[in-house]
This record gives structure tokens, sequence and C-alpha cells, in this order.
């Protein structure tokens, strides 16, 4: 009954997070882009400010997946890398810390790539 739990407030908490961006298309002019983009920011201004850490203590992968916790990941990443490295860590840490996610990403999209053939929408 415990990861029926886990898995119940991941998925309610992740698309809470996913209708909050289908809010902004519905009833804003924002494009997409500028979406993920503001969800990446907005990320990384709660992460910073310790606002979003307990969020992803309570939903675990339902906070960290969506892009909301890529710019937490990054904001961590940087505190995490200031104070190992210094300065210059607080430009490497949150890259660092995201690594796996974004060479996922890179791997999954040139196999896409390579078994389906790619074409414009028209």
């Amino acid at each position: 009954m415990d990861t029926f739990l886990m898995f119940a407030k991941a998925f309610v908490v992740g698309g809470l997070i996913c209708v909050v961006g289908q809010l902004l298309m519905s009833l804003t002019k924002l494009t997409s882009a500028r979406i993920l983009v503001l969800f990446v920011v907005l990320g990384v201004f709660l992460g910073a400010l310790g606002i979003y850490k307990p969020l992803v203590d309570f939903a675990g992968a339902g906070a960290t997946v969506p892009l909301t916790g890529f710019g937490y990941n990054l904001a961590v990443g940087a505190f995490e890398g200031v104070q190992k490295y210094g300065f210059w860590g607080a430009f490497t840490g949150g890259i660092t810390r995201n690594a796996a996610g974004i060479a996922a990403a890179i791997l999954f999209g040139l196999l896409n790539a390579l078994i389906f053939k790619p074409h414009a929408k028209s």
C-alpha cells in the first residue's frame, strides 16, 4: 500500500504541474516555448528559495520529472558546486547534477531519429 501511495502522490503532483502548463497555453497567448522557459526559471527560483524541496520530498518523481524539477536541480547543483568548488562551481554544478538526464535526452532523441523517419510538419 505504501508503494501505491508513493505513485499516487507523484501522479497527482506531476499532473497538477501539467494542468498549470495546459491552462497557461489555453488561457494566455504565451507560446509553449515560453511556458517551458517559465517552468524552468520557476523551478530555479523556488529551488533557490527552498520552497520546492518540500514538494520534492512529498511527491518524488512527480516534482522532479517535469521542467520545474529540472530548474530545481539546476539551483541545487549550483549551490552544491559553490560549496565544493567556490565561485566557478555556480556555473558547473547545475550541469553536473543534471548530466544523466541531459545525456538520456540526447541518447533517446538520437535513437528516435534513427528508428523513425523525421519530417517537417506541413
